[in-house]
């Protein structure tokens, strides 16, 4: 008997929103950061403002990759099932644990069976709250930076105070290395996107436009 074939409402507008807020953000950190760390355009004119206007382009974006963040949170204890603080923890379940063991032989080529789900793979999920504490890192480091030339109750603690705690150039260095792990994420995410979408055949790449996925019924096998 075939499987079932149907439309399922997965990622809610709030989730959409926030991956497309932090898309257009870490657009913005790399194009700008990697700008301010080694500036590669130079100024005709003594009136340009090049380096001002790529220092704030980057803290727009900052505080806007801050407050998509804490929506995120927020709607990780408000959202469905999907969109739950659960699927950062694979370890919690036995059954999510499996999945983990399933996702990592498919991906390493030992198994021919996708890691069918409905929401998150247990695998995305281990990665996704592995990304997120690069991502709490890097507005750490960052607001620590931004502390040294515009000091503000607000930016010592959103990161100001790892300026007691860790010398300036392990801070900076920190901060621009982090940078090239969340530009792997970028490729990497897209890439296990357009393979799984291509194997499961279940609309996984225009769900985060739209909301909905294509269920085959092979998510309960």
């Amino acid at each position: 008997m075939a499987n079932p074939r149907i439309w399922q409402y997965v990622w809610e507008f709030p989730v959409r929103l926030t991956h497309w807020v932090n898309f257009l953000c870490i657009t913005a950190f790399i194009t700008t950061g990697l700008y301010i760390g080694n500036p590669y355009m130079h100024a005709n004119v003594s009136t340009a403002y090049t380096m001002g206007w790529m220092r704030f382009i980057h803290l727009v974006a900052a505080y806007a990759f801050v407050c998509s963040l804490a929506i995120r949170t927020y709607w990780a204890f408000m959202g469905n099932k999907y969109a739950s603080w659960r699927v950062l923890f694979p370890f919690f379940s036995a059954q999510r644990r499996k999945d983990l063991v399933d996702a990592l032989k498919f991906y390493a080529f030992m198994s021919k069976k996708p890691p069918y789900s409905v929401g998150h793979t247990a695998m995305a999920g281990f990665v996704y709250g592995a990304i997120l504490l690069v991502f709490l890192s890097q507005i750490g480091t960052g607001f620590a930076l931004l502390s040294l030339s515009s000091p503000g109750v607000i930016k010592t603690f959103m990161g100001g105070w790892l300026l007691g705690v860790l010398d300036l150039q392990t801070i900076r260095l920190w901060h621009h290395f982090m940078t090239y792990v969340i530009v792997a994420f970028v490729f990497v995410h897209l890439y296990i996107g357009w393979w799984l979408d291509t194997v499961e055949h279940n609309g996984l790449m225009g769900s985060i436009f739209g909301g909905s996925k294509f269920i085959t019924g092979k998510e309960w096998e």
